[in-house]
């Protein structure tokens, strides 16, 4: 059974790829700094700090592949906080590196954002493309394989407070009204996380070694198309105020896509859960967690 140590496997996206690599038969090691609520009776969980490169290659040995999820990837904490958005992002990827390659592992899976492509995001986007950088710099110097995964917006269980969908739905069924920071012409394409999860154990094929990989879902909606379903979904007339002052100049309008040399192959799946279905989720998943306070 091949061992797989999952960096960050506490969090959103993370916990949902232990899962699926469980699923799948692989044993797991969960590397976090807090435990996972959602930690699996065949999974080991390890606490620490991912810059304790002694405790990190505990976790790390014996594995075949290392997954690196965990750092900043709230994009308006990164841009108050650039210091620590280094700190997490680049020097917390590059000891895991360290650690990778003095464990000989085989593939390093790296969890970056389609922000790499775009002028927008802040300190957020310059860490990720500063890590990818550095993820390819030691491949190049040491024969460590790689694969970098570039998500789109994700969606679903376990989301933070700050997830954009999430949180829409969220002050939709709190407060029956929207106040959304754009002008309603964004565009996304939205992934479901567990999409996203199931894609990101798929490209442990060789033939995704040393690749970088867009991970993004197929269906594309502008920010009001999405924001009339949440209504609609959510049994409440509609009752929202685009707000295009408010749009934070960190994230992008309709593409994070601008000239630049760096190139990736995209990963859609090809059976995926509905955008409607996964708001429906959300709702749901939302509104047992106001029951519960």
């Amino acid at each position: 059974m091949d061992k797989v140590t999952v960096i960050g496997g506490s969090g959103f996206l993370g916990s949902h790829v232990t899962d699926e690599l469980s699923m799948r038969g692989y044993a797991v090691t969960i590397f976090d700094r807090a435990p996972s609520p959602w930690v699996k009776p065949d999974q080991r969980m390890v606490m620490g700090d991912m810059l304790d490169c002694s405790t990190l290659a505990d976790a790390c040995e014996g594995a075949r592949y290392v997954y690196h999820f965990a750092g900043i990837a709230d994009i308006g904490e990164a841009t108050a906080n650039p210091y620590q958005t280094i700190k997490a992002n680049v020097l917390g990827a590059t000891a895991a590196l360290e650690v990778a390659r003095n464990s000989h592992i085989e593939r390093f899976v790296y969890a970056s954002t389609m922000y790499v492509y775009s002028a927008a995001g802040s300190f957020y986007r310059a860490s990720k493309q500063a890590a990818e950088t550095i993820i390819e710099t030691y491949s190049e110097a040491f024969d460590l394989d790689y694969t970098l995964l570039r998500y789109g917006s994700l969606y679903g269980p376990r989301a933070q407070d700050w997830n954009g969908l999430r949180g829409y739905v969220r002050q939709v069924i709190q407060e029956g009204r929207l106040e959304y920071p754009g002008s309603g012409d964004e565009r996304r394409e939205y992934i479901h996380v567990r999409d996203a999860a199931r894609l990101s154990v798929d490209v442990l094929d060789k033939q995704h070694c040393n690749q970088a990989i867009t991970v993004t879902g197929s269906q594309v909606l502008n920010s009001s198309e999405l924001v009339d379903m949440i209504f609609e979904i959510a049994g409440k007339k509609p009752d929202v105020v685009f707000s295009q002052d408010q749009r934070r100049e960190e994230h992008y309008r309709l593409t994070p896509y601008r000239y630049t040399p760096r190139q990736a192959k995209k990963l859609v799946p090809a059976e995926f859960i509905d955008l409607g279905q996964g708001i429906l989720e959300t709702c749901e998943e939302i509104a047992q967690s106001v029951d519960q306070d």
